[in-house]
């Protein structure tokens, strides 16, 4: 006879399989690719060396990464059917309606064969991703057809240039690439139990990341740092992002960005990032959006103690 569990309302605490692909919340505050630590990855390596590692588990040599790096330049096309449908998408939208749209669309076009098919998919995903997003954009704001080609060897080159339409300096590629590193992988989060739980039916695989991107969509996961940037453009003064946080702490309200349901101590991603906005500030010459962002984190830090 089985005996009873008592169950909640969420899958918090409950186990849904293990992964050799990452690790996080080590200790309340660790997070590993392939057995690799974050900040290191961050520090020295590029985003297409991160994405061969957890494709392939493990490093790519010098040779492999060049050749890496040429297949997803290949693979950047947008077929002409899905552009037509990116065009119909109206500018209102949010851009991962349009990823899951533009994904789903690709799968009708390139249908997956069989699952021998499955890291090809992988690799044209990520190179086909930026031009998915940015030629919607580029129609709906500017009316313009773009091309996507850009000549960047890098998938965060190339996604600014074609966000700008010109190069990127090296200190944006490389804040994009570390953005990148940072957001590639996360354990068992909500998009990876959706994608799974679509796997694990033997759909194809376009059907298991666009729902993966559904809910990655959602303001309790990926949402929640379209959230918390949203909060600090709210601010135009230091002195109104502390005393506006207080007063939404003394009504109970919640702040988007800041606890959460594996780290308990910190996110190790946030040092990385922060840095990096204080270097983007710098350069741009606009230090407000870095300055109400650290009051807000002051402020939050204060009131966890």
């Amino acid at each position: 006879m089985m005996s009873a569990q008592t169950t909640g309302s969420g899958l918090r605490g409950v186990s849904a399989g293990e992964t050799a692909i990452a690790t996080c919340g080590k200790e309340g505050y660790g997070l590993t690719y392939r057995g690799y630590d974050i900040l290191e990855l961050a520090e020295g390596a590029t985003f297409e060396e991160v994405a061969y590692l957890l494709l392939h588990g493990e490093l790519p040599s010098a040779a492999e990464l060049e050749a890496y790096k040429k297949t997803l330049q290949e693979k950047r096309e947008l077929p002409t059917p899905l552009c037509e449908v990116l065009e119909r998408i109206p500018k209102s939208a949010h851009p991962m309606d349009v990823l899951r749209t533009g994904c789903s669309m690709l799968g009708t076009l390139e249908p997956e064969q069989d699952f021998s098919q499955q890291l090809d998919i992988a690799n044209r995903l990520i190179a086909v991703f930026p031009a998915m997003l940015l030629y919607w954009y580029r129609f709906a704001h500017d009316g313009k057809q773009i091309s996507s080609e850009t000549g960047e060897d890098s998938v965060a080159g190339h996604f600014l240039h074609l966000l700008h339409n010109r190069a990127p300096t090296d200190l944006q590629r490389r804040a994009m690439d570390v953005s990148l590193i940072l957001y590639a992988e996360h354990e068992f989060n909500a998009s990876t139990f959706a994608a799974r739980v679509c796997a694990a039916t033997l759909s194809d695989m376009y059907s298991a990341v666009t729902g993966g991107i559904g809910t990655l969509r959602g303001p309790l996961h990926g949402g929640a740092n379209e959230a918390a940037m949203a909060l600090i453009q709210q601010f135009d003064s230091v002195e109104n992002a502390r005393d506006g946080v207080k007063a939404m702490l003394d009504r109970k309200e919640k702040i988007m960005g800041f606890g959460h349901a594996v780290y308990k101590e910190s996110d190790p991603r946030n040092q990385v990032i922060k840095a990096w906005s204080k270097k983007l500030s710098e350069d741009a010459g606009d230090k407000i959006l870095y300055a109400v962002s650290e009051v807000i984190d002051n402020v939050m830090w204060e009131e966890k103690r």
